[in-house]
């Protein structure tokens, strides 16, 4: 079995790029910065960076919403491939592919954090209405799974 769940913050903003062909596909890399659990030497604020790509409606989502900062949790598997650069040296990769990927603390908790989240593009929030629903903003209902 092949699963990775992770829980960081983007390092940078996602680099998105999309296919060639009739069908593009959006390809969005970022990198997560993931708190080690257990500190064996002592160091402070011990991270590892780990290399995530999203693919295609994962992807737009993650250019669409993701902004450097944000707490993310990722689960997906991992991949390993290699390349010869151009100097003819072997590279080997490692990266997870993200099969799942959603907000890991609400947005006024990553802005008072210092995380860097500014919300940028996103859609307004919707308002409680005092009876235990939430009114969804106008231009809002054609990105809902159900109407």
């Amino acid at each position: 079995m092949n699963k990775v769940i992770l829980m960081g913050r983007l390092t940078r903003d996602p680099e998105v790029r999309y296919s060639q062909g009739e069908n593009a596909l959006a390809i969005a890399r970022y990198t997560l910065a993931v708190d080690r659990r257990f500190n064996r030497n002592g160091d402070e604020n011990t991270a590892d960076f780990i290399n995530c790509v999203a693919f295609g409606k994962s992807g737009e989502f993650a250019e669409r919403y993701f902004r450097k900062g944000t707490k993310i949790l990722v689960s997906g598997r991992i991949q390993t491939g290699s390349y010869t650069n151009k100097d003819g040296v072997k590279v080997y990769t490692t990266e997870v592919v993200a099969e799942d990927q959603e907000f890991a603390e609400s947005k006024n908790s990553s802005v008072g954090s210092g995380g860097g989240y500014t919300g940028g593009g996103r859609a307004p929030e919707p308002s409680g209405a005092g009876d235990g629903f939430m009114n969804i903003p106008d231009g809002i209902d054609e990105e809902l799974p159900f109407n």
